[in-house]
């Protein structure tokens, strides 16, 4: 079995948290609790580019705004 994380044929979704940390989730696993889905499904590479485009700041949303 290959992880569902890493399979490049896979279909994916973006989620996100409240202190705006992104990750990619498969479309098949359920959303867990505290996230919720930002881009997809869609393909891997697309979720991908998505995270690259939009997550500029990796720091917490909690440490964001004390700056």
């Amino acid at each position: 079995m290959t992880n569902p994380f890493e399979n490049p044929d896979g279909v994916y979704r973006v989620l996100v948290n409240d202190e705006g940390q992104y990750s990619l989730w498969p479309d098949f696993v359920a959303v867990p609790d505290g996230w919720r889905t930002a881009f997809g499904p869609d393909a891997r590479q697309a979720c991908l580019d998505h995270i690259e485009r939009t997550w500029t700041d990796l720091r917490p949303l909690s440490l964001r705004r004390t700056s």
